[in-house]
């Protein structure tokens, strides 16, 4: 008898035990759901993501893959737009830095005024970062989708030309991508610098 009663309590408190690492298990789950909520890009920022799956929308995705993939069915084009595209979007942050550092370091007070926008204008540096950053971004991705929209047209009129032309390896199939290259570099340089 008193067996039983010692393993009633046993069972009791081990209920209890599972109840508690339950709960504590829930919230593991909803803390690793929430960290990489907390880490993503602010809001404006687009992500290389965001940008990939915007190019795949706007050129097709057969052009897309054209774009970007370089295995035999390019299916990796995605993963090699985001790659790309996370480099140029710290490439950019990395230009904002050092031009917001330069036009800071020449009139701090002026560069206040002009970008800060809390109470002591003490964020000016953050938001002139920001606002470089996010300009340059814009305009890599509409070069890139203007001019992947360019080669698209003219491949279409003309595809063993396009591929002559434009192609530089043993099948020239990376013609495509090298078009595009070619006339979004060519849309930057025509662009003015700020």
């Amino acid at each position: 008898m008193r067996y039983e009663a010692t393993a009633g309590v046993q069972l009791r408190a081990m209920s209890r035990v599972t109840g508690y690492m339950k709960r504590l298990l829930a919230m593991l789950a909803l803390a690793a759901f929430a960290v990489p909520a907390l880490a993503t890009d602010p809001p404006g920022t687009p992500s290389a993501e965001k940008q990939c799956r915007d190019q795949r929308t706007s050129i097709g995705a057969q052009a897309f893959k054209d774009l970007y993939g370089t295995n035999k069915n390019k299916s990796n084009a995605f993963g090699k737009c985001v790659s790309k595209t996370t480099k140029t979007l710290d490439q950019n942050a990395g230009e904002a830095k050092s031009s917001c550092k330069t036009e800071q370091a020449a009139d701090p007070e002026a560069f206040k005024t002009k970008y800060g926008t809390n109470k002591n204008k003490s964020n000016a540096y953050g938001k002139c970062v920001s606002a470089q950053a996010k300009a340059a971004d814009q305009e890599d991705q509409s070069n890139t989708i203007n001019a992947a929209k360019q080669c698209k047209a003219e491949r279409k009129l003309d595809p063993d030309a396009f591929k002559n032309k434009y192609g530089t390896n043993k099948n020239k199939r990376n013609a495509f991508g090298k078009c595009v290259s070619a006339i979004a570099k060519a849309q930057q340089d025509a662009e003015p610098t700020t």
